[in-house]
């Protein structure tokens, strides 16, 4: 069983920066394919980014150019970089993680989730 820490959350103004962390229980660079996922009351869970177990990387196109995912296997942590934070990127903030090497699968594990409120 898996588990991931969610942290780094918080209340930003428009235009600044956050940076999101997911620890995970165990090694799971070499593994699994680990997501960040955003949700709105009212609304679906959606996927913001994703990191393969190679690396590669796949963003949502409202967060193109703005979000960065990585990771840092020796902490056994991804991360996402959000810069230039807008009012409708306000969210809960979700990381999940599974073994299928898709971004499109559903992941097995969830983490508990921090809020991301974007407001002046």
């Amino acid at each position: 069983q898996v588990q991931l820490v969610e942290s780094g959350g918080g209340l930003v103004q428009p235009g600044g920066s956050l940076r999101l962390s997911c620890e995970a229980s165990e090694t799971i660079s070499s593994r699994y394919t680990v997501g960040w996922y955003r949700q709105d009351p009212g609304k679906q869970r959606e996927l913001v980014a994703c990191i393969r177990k190679l690396g590669f990387t796949t963003y949502a196109d409202s967060v193109k150019g703005r979000f960065t995912i990585s990771r840092d296997n020796a902490k056994n942590t991804v991360y996402l970089q959000m810069n230039s934070l807008k009012p409708e990127d306000t969210a809960v903030y979700y990381c999940g993680a599974q073994l299928s090497g898709s971004c499109y699968s559903a992941p097995t594990y969830w983490g508990q989730g921090t809020q991301v409120t974007v407001s002046s």
